[in-house]
């Protein structure tokens, strides 16, 4: 292994161990780590992993200490050597915002396929179980809980922070200022919003719209998880820093996290900036058109011809 190699290697179990820390945390028990080595762009899912058992496990972060090379010995005839087996050659990288079939059938099929009325019943029944929920200190203040909606056999889905003031008076999910930019953004993606699923990490409203606490994350995130197993999007799109941070089990910023492909149980994910933070900087819409088509590359969509990004940046 030589040092490229290996500097490679213990970045990838920094992110590793980050993760761990993060879940630890937040009391999380397992959890899928997504960051990992990138291939063609795409950060591959990695296997479930106790977060116990891996932290009395973690490895050492210390490079090993260079070895002297021994002196050359002297040359001895030449010996047949038997061919080394032919690997398998690494597919060939899809085109810009366009993967290859094998990468869009191999996140389709991580999850056991669902019909669109199961789906619906599964949702429907995820919401029975979540009931009028005091399971964190979130529904003491809330008006109503925000389950999310939209179509249930969507092969895109937003996934957000937690609702907003108009979101807790409405109980639906993104309808204020931030919420009509997102309508925006997908009529830009020559979709409506009933043909894509929209929800939150937190399902009730965070006092003042402060950051959700860890705690929080951990109580009502594992009902994201569950829906997004249940719509099985072909496309998931990480709305803000929060939202791409505990889908993904990762401290990097939105800064880091955009502009690379990751997966998450079974479907392809697109981390993009806040709508809400789009209001603030507005000079940002264009990374996140960019993202936006990356995400209508890998759901197949023409890009219309046409300049700006949603919005009217």
């Amino acid at each position: 292994m030589d040092a490229r190699e290996e500097q490679a290697r213990l970045d990838w179990l920094r992110d590793l161990v980050e993760s761990l820390a993060l879940y630890a945390d937040w009391g999380v028990a397992h959890f899928v780590v997504a960051p990992g080595r990138r291939t063609q762009g795409i950060v591959p899912e990695s296997p479930a992993i106790p977060v116990a058992s891996a932290a009395a496990t973690r490895p050492s972060l210390t490079p090993r200490p260079a070895v002297a090379a021994p002196r050359a010995a002297a040359p001895e005839p030449a010996r047949p050597v038997p061919p080394e087996p032919a690997r398998p050659a690494p597919p060939a990288g899809p085109a810009a915002g366009q993967p290859s079939a094998n990468l869009l059938e191999s996140a389709e099929e991580a999850l056991p396929r669902l019909t669109p009325e199961e789906k619906a019943s599964q949702l429907e029944a995820l919401r029975a179980e979540i009931g009028d929920c005091t399971r964190c200190g979130l529904s003491a203040g809330r008006r109503h809980l925000v389950f999310g909606e939209g179509n249930p056999d969507a092969a895109l889905m937003f996934a957000g922070e937690g609702p907003g003031a108009d979101e807790d008076r409405t109980g639906r999910p993104f309808v204020g200022r931030a919420g009509q930019l997102l309508d925006r953004m997908i009529e830009a993606m020559t979709l409506r919003r009933e043909q894509v699923y929209i929800a939150n990490v937190v399902k009730c409203r965070p006092p003042d719209n402060r950051t959700p606490e860890p705690e929080e994350g951990a109580t009502c995130g594992p009902f994201l998880h569950r829906q997004i197993e249940i719509i099985q999007p072909r496309v998931l799109v990480l709305l803000g820093s929060v939202a791409a941070q505990y889908v993904l089990g990762t401290r990097k910023s939105m800064g880091l996290l955009r502009g690379s492909v990751h997966r998450h149980r079974g479907a392809l994910v697109i981390p993009t900036y806040h709508p809400a933070y789009l209001l603030r900087n507005p000079a940002a819409k264009r990374d996140v058109w960019e993202d936006l088509q990356k995400a209508m590359g890998l759901l197949g969509i023409p890009v219309p011809k046409r300049g700006g990004s949603p919005g009217g940046a």
